[in-house]
């Protein structure tokens, strides 16, 4: 099992002394010494440019892989995505990761203006495109239908490494299949049931074999974040994160299909939640996480969510009970797993003496 460090934009909205960026790069230096396996930077269309938070980690880190968890074609043209990618590949040494999924469709089509077309076919034509770039002599074309209209465009800035892992956020079956066939590897959301975990992987390893592929080193990253309590307090406090996540993030389209819980009628309560936070209304008119945000009501739809489903689909508990939930993942094929920081983030002696716990 190889352990994560995922960040988002969220602190910084939050930050009023503008100190938010200092303590983000001091936690991913003493994550990274305390030898975490790989930084995730999350990107929202509202939120930060994780290239340039990744670019910025890369200067204060050694080994860690640097990732987009993830990014989208949408905002980021597939030209401008081979810039970024190439840019922090060099920048960090060869360890660029590239994260990939299609965001929210409402989002780019209705606020953004980006014409969305197929997203899957998108999604492949970008990766199509990506990989044709890496390789000499260093030039792509969208096929004559494609979505991006790419015509033999060569490029001069290229990644340190040969092939820089191509990652799919992938709920659905078209996404885990296309991820089989050309990436390396699947990223879960936040809070992916074990359920599924146990249908999708050896479905995918399948289909990468059955491509030729090797089913090995395919990538299999839980965004989940495995969070040691030691206190009734701290339990509390990751379980009301965990049911503002399922409040905001779930009740997105086709996100459903991740939450298959024995015991809880996880479709019904997503329609309930959904009423209550009003997400079909506000995506209808574009709006984003800020605009659900102020349109529902997150108390009511945290107080909708039982605890017991939050402990169910999130990794909380003692070091004991944390420990066998890893293994039970790591048994299904999971790979990657996120971590909570310590509660002294910014220290590489608590990143280390966590790591150490969780894989003895």
């Amino acid at each position: 099992m190889r352990f994560t460090l995922d960040l988002s934009h969220h602190p910084w909205t939050r930050d009023k002394s503008h100190s938010a960026p200092r303590r983000m790069l001091a936690t991913a230096h003493a994550a990274d010494a305390a030898g975490i396996d790989a930084i995730w930077a999350s990107e929202d269309p509202e939120g930060w440019d994780a290239f340039a938070v990744l670019s910025a980690i890369a200067a204060v880190t050694q080994s860690a892989a640097l990732g987009t968890s993830v990014t989208s074609p949408y905002p980021r043209h597939p030209n401008m995505l081979a810039a970024s990618v190439a840019t922090l590949d060099r920048l960090s040494g060869g360890r660029a990761v590239l994260g990939l999924g299609r965001g929210q469709p409402e989002w780019h089509g209705k606020a953004l203006g980006v014409e969305i077309g197929d997203p899957l076919a998108a999604l492949r034509e970008t990766i199509d495109l990506l990989r044709a770039w890496e390789r000499p002599p260093h030039r792509a074309s969208s096929p004559p239908d494609g979505h991006f209209a790419v015509r033999n465009w060569e490029r001069a800035t290229h990644p340190t490494q040969e092939r820089v892992p191509i990652l799919l956020a992938a709920a659905g079956p078209k996404a885990t299949a296309l991820a089989a066939e050309v990436c390396d590897g699947v990223i879960f959301n936040l809070m992916t049931s074990p359920r599924v975990l146990r249908d999708v992987i050896p479905r995918v390893r399948s289909a990468a074999a059955a491509a030729g592929r090797d089913p090995d080193a395919l990538w299999f990253v839980l965004r989940s974040t495995a969070t040691v309590i030691d206190s009734p307090q701290a339990e509390r406090a990751a379980l009301d994160r965990g049911k503002h996540h399922l409040a905001l993030v779930a009740t997105l389209p086709g996100m459903h299909r991740l939450y298959d819980v024995d015991g809880f009628d996880v479709p019904a309560l997503l329609a309930e939640i959904r009423a209550v936070m009003r997400t079909e209304g506000t995506l209808a008119a574009g709006g984003g996480f800020p605009a659900l945000r102020r349109a529902g009501d997150l108390p009511a739809a945290r107080a909708m969510i039982p605890d017991d489903l939050i402990r169910d689909l999130g990794i909380i508990g003692t070091l004991p009970e944390v420990q066998a939930r890893l293994r039970t993942l790591g048994q299904l094929g999971v790979t990657h797993v996120g971590l909570a920081p310590p509660p002294e983030p910014t220290s590489p002696e608590a990143w280390r003496s966590l790591l150490t716990a969780l894989r003895a």
